[in-house]
C-alpha cells in the first residue's frame, strides 16, 4: 500500500493537511487566473490519487474579482453627491440610489446585473470529488423512511486579496485592553455599510435639500471607495487559512471516506473557484447540479477558514442584511457531534462577510458553515500577507475535518424531525 493509501490516524491527518497547503499556497491563486487553475489541477490529480474517488474538473463563467465594480459604484456615488452639491438635486439623487442599488446587489449576493453587463465574461474552474453509492441521491420509495443520502461538504481553492482594511490591530489592541467588551459581540460591524451610507446621506440630501446631508455622502464615499480601491491594487494572499485550510480538509476526508465508507450515503467534496468574486463558483455548481441534488436529500457542509485556534459554527450571514441559513438540523447535528467529540465547537456566530453558504441555503439545502477565530474574534491573518502555512492553526483543521466525518456518519438514516431525540439517546 502506498504511502497515501496508509490509515489516517492523527500523524497522518496532520501530515496530509500540511502537504496540501504548503503544495498550493506558493500558487497565486487570485480568481479567474492561471494560476486557480493550476491550483484546481493539482487538487485533481491529488485526489485521483486516492482510490475510489471520481473527480471532475467543471469550467465555468465569472467576471472577476469584486475591487473594480465596487470601485466604480463608490465612484458613481460620489459623482451623485457632487451634482448635489452643485445644485442639481433631481440627476445626484438618482445617480446616487443607482449606486446604492449596485452596492446592495454586489454585497448582499443579489442578480448582480451591473456586473455582467459591464464587467468582461472570464472563467473560473470547480472540482468535484465523488465518493460513495452512485445512486444514493435518488428519491427513496414510497414509504420508505429516510433522511439525506448524500452530503456536498464545500471549501474553496481561490485566495483573497489584501488591503488596509483587514487590518486587525485596533481590534486585537481593544481585546487586549478590554476582552469582555469584545466577548459581549457575536456580529462584526458591516464594512459594506460604509458604501451604503454616502449614498444615503445623498439621497437624504436630494429629498431636504440639506447641503450637510450631501457633503457627509461625499465624505463617507470617498472613504469607501478609497477602501475598496486599495484592494483593487493590493496583492493576493497565499491564503493559507484562507481557505487551503478547507481545502486540505476535503483532501483528508477523501482519505477517510476511503478507508471507512458509509454505506448508503453519496459525498460530494466540492472545491469552488472565485468565492472572492462574491461567490461565482458556487453560484454555477447550485445552477449545473441542482436537478440531481434534491434538497429534501441533500445536506452541506462548508469549510472556509478553519485554520484559526478557534472552531466557529456561523447561524447566518448578510453583509446588509441577515439571512439565517436553511435547515437548523443540520446545525444542531454539528453541534451535538462536537459535543461528542469533545470538541469545543462556539455557537452563536454570524458573519458579514459573504461565504458559499448563502447559495445553497437560498436553495433550499440544510447548511452548517465552520469557520475559525482568534480570541479577538476576526478569522487568524484574514486577507493579509501572513495568511501563511506557518501560521495555520492544523489542530483546528484537523477538528473540523474529524467533525465532518463524524455528521457524514450520522446522516444516513438520519430524519431531521427526529435528529435531537436521536441524539439524545
Amino acid at each position: 500500500m502506498s504511502e497515501q493509501q496508509q490509515p489516517l490516524g492523527d500523524t497522518a491527518l496532520d501530515a496530509v493537511l500540511r502537504e496540501v497547503v504548503e503544495a498550493l499556497a506558493p500558487i497565486d491563486r487570485t480568481p479567474c487566473s492561471p494560476g486557480e487553475r493550476e491550483a484546481a489541477d493539482w487538487l485533481a490529480a491529488r485526489l485521483r490519487a486516492v482510490p475510489g474517488v471520481e473527480v471532475a474538473l467543471e469550467d465555468e463563467d465569472s467576471w472577476g474579482t469584486f475591487p473594480p465594480t465596487a470601485t466604480g459604484l463608490g465612484l458613481l456615488g460620489i459623482a451623485g453627491a457632487t451634482l448635489v452639491l452643485r445644485g442639481r438635486r433631481a440627476a445626484g439623487g438618482l445617480v446616487a440610489l443607482t449606486a446604492f442599488a449596485g452596492i446592495v446587489d454586489e454585497a448582499q449576493n443579489g442578480p448582480r446585473i451591473l456586473r455582467r453587463l459591464v464587467r468582461r465574461r472570464r472563467r473560473t474552474v470547480n472540482l468535484i470529488a465523488r465518493i460513495g453509492e452512485r445512486e444514493a441521491g435518488t428519491s427513496p420509495a414510497v414509504g420508505e423512511d429516510r433522511g439525506p443520502s448524500t452530503l456536498v461538504v464545500l471549501a474553496h481553492h481561490d485566495a483573497p486579496q489584501s488591503g488596509m482594511l483587514f487590518d486587525q490591530t485596533l481590534q486585537r489592541r481593544l481585546y487586549e485592553r478590554a476582552p469582555q467588551v469584545l466577548e459581549r459581540f457575536k456580529t462584526p460591524l458591516p464594512q459594506w455599510w460604509i458604501g451604503l451610507g454616502g449614498g444615503l446621506a445623498t439621497v437624504g440630501a436630494a429629498l431636504t435639500g440639506r447641503r450637510g446631508f450631501a457633503r457627509a455622502g461625499l465624505a463617507v464615499g470617498l472613504l469607501g471607495t478609497a477602501a475598496v480601491a486599495d484592494i483593487w491594487r493590493s496583492e493576493t494572499v497565499q491564503g493559507a487559512n484562507d481557505n487551503l485550510s478547507g481545502v486540505a480538509a476535503l483532501v483528508a476526508l477523501a482519505h477517510l471516506l476511503q478507508q471507512d465508507p458509509v454505506p448508503g450515503l453519496r459525498v460530494l467534496l466540492v472545491s469552488c473557484g472565485a468565492e472572492e468574486t462574491l461567490q461565482d463558483g458556487i453560484r454555477a455548481f447550485v445552477a449545473r447540479h441542482r436537478g440531481e441534488l434534491e434538497p429534501q436529500r441533500t445536506a452541506f457542509v462548508n469549510l472556509d477558514t478553519v485554520g484559526s485556534p478557534h472552531l466557529v459554527m456561523l447561524e447566518a450571514e448578510g453583509p446588509v442584511w441577515m439571512e439565517s441559513y436553511a435547515g437548523p438540523w443540520m446545525r444542531d447535528l454539528l453541534a451535538a457531534h462536537a459535543e461528542r467529540l469533545g470538541t469545543t465547537l462556539h455557537r452563536g456566530f454570524r458573519a458579514r462577510a459573504s461565504t458559499d453558504s448563502v447559495i445553497p441555503s437560498r436553495a433550499g439545502y440544510p447548511i452548517a458553515t465552520l469557520v475559525s477565530m482568534t480570541d479577538w474574534r476576526s478569522p487568524a491573518n484574514y486577507h493579509r500577507a501572513s495568511d501563511v502555512p506557518a501560521n495555520l492553526e492544523y489542530a483546528t483543521v484537523a477538528d473540523a475535518t474529524r467533525l465532518v466525518l463524524e455528521v457524514a456518519r450520522a446522516l444516513p438514516g438520519a430524519l431531521p424531525g427526529a435528529l435531537a431525540e436521536a441524539l439524545r439517546s
